[in-house]
């Protein structure tokens, strides 16, 4: 606990200052609107596609800000943090950008798909536990025997000011919107995001996304504190098992809802995004638009965005969802 009241809370100006460093290294994603979608949910929805970004997620961006701003013996030393996926290829990739040596803890039994995408980048995988939370304690550890920088997953001020320019980005597109559906693993993403809604427009509700059957962050957001709970999703972005400090004080101060859904919602929500708009989604980026389904009665005729978060999904995942 020392080590989260030492952290700084991000602001808006965080946010603004990361989307002028990551605009160098990464492109806008594009924000559509698919008519079949809207006729679906008789809303008018527009689908943010972080899938688009070079490692298929929207953690990249906090990757690169957070690797940028570390000083020279940070980036000497290097960096050790622990993923299931997603957060781990962002740390890959942009330590490669700024020439950091870097090493990953991941879950025995980690997504290969993601696993293959990240030994292509030259980083060294260590494979430790059976969750990912035993992996997250692990990589600190090693850190600290290695005296080099340990990455948490979410309780980091530049992960979360660097992934809310996504935010950025949609209210540019689409200033006028009423609600926004974002997943919550860790809460890096959904953080950032309401930083700068409250920034840019404070009317809009930011609604989070979780699996029920990974509940700790939602349990932890409603009963504002940290619980500790059964981690039994396929959804690997969705897969904590425990609520972290930083992202529950921003989530429970700006968060409109939190909506958990269920592995069939989720797998269902796969199958309408790969029908509706031909685009790949993994459990958790697909998590918006079961949620969006699940409320639709609340939405109807409102302006929604849909955060399509990633689409690193393990080719057998997706056999078996297909069958």
């Amino acid at each position: 606990m020392g080590r989260i009241m030492k952290l700084e809370r991000p602001i808006f100006k965080d946010v603004l200052k990361a989307r002028s460093l990551i605009k160098d290294y990464l492109p806008r994603t594009p924000i559509y609107s698919y008519p079949q979608v809207n006729q679906l949910l008789d809303a008018r929805v527009y689908i943010k596609h972080e899938n688009h970004l070079p490692t298929g997620a929207f953690k990249t961006r906090g990757g690169i800000n957070l690797i940028h701003n570390l000083n020279r013996k940070q980036r000497d030393r290097g960096v050790v943090t622990a993923s299931t996926g997603n957060h781990a290829l962002s740390i890959v990739y942009a330590s490669n950008l700024f020439n950091v040596p870097v090493t990953i803890v991941m879950p025995e039994k980690s997504n290969p798909t993601k696993v293959k995408a990240i030994k292509s980048m030259g980083a060294q995988i260590v494979f430790f536990g059976r969750i990912f939370d035993e992996s997250r304690d692990y990589a600190e550890k090693l850190a600290g025997e290695r005296r080099a920088r340990f990455i948490h997953p979410a309780n980091e001020p530049d992960l979360i000011a660097g992934v809310g320019t996504y935010a950025l980005e949609i209210f540019e597109e689409v200033p006028n919107l009423d609600v926004i559906i974002v997943p919550v693993g860790g809460g890096s993403g959904a953080s950032g995001c309401c930083i700068v809604t409250e920034a840019v427009n404070p009317g809009c509700q930011v609604i989070g996304v979780q699996a029920a059957m990974a509940p700790a962050a939602y349990l932890s957001w409603k009963g504002r504190k940290i619980v500790k709970d059964k981690m039994e999703t396929a959804a690997e972005g969705l897969a904590t098992e425990i609520g972290y400090e930083l992202t529950q004080e921003i989530l429970q101060d700006y968060l409109t809802d939190f909506i958990l859904v269920s592995e069939e919602e989720m797998v269902q929500a796969i199958l309408l995004i790969m029908e509706l708009i031909r685009n790949m989604a993994e459990e958790a980026g697909a998590s918006p638009l079961a949620a969006a389904l699940k409320i639709k009665e609340r939405i109807k005729g409102k302006s929604v965005a849909l955060v399509l978060t990633g689409g690193n999904i393990s080719m057998n995942r997706l056999r078996k969802i297909l069958v």
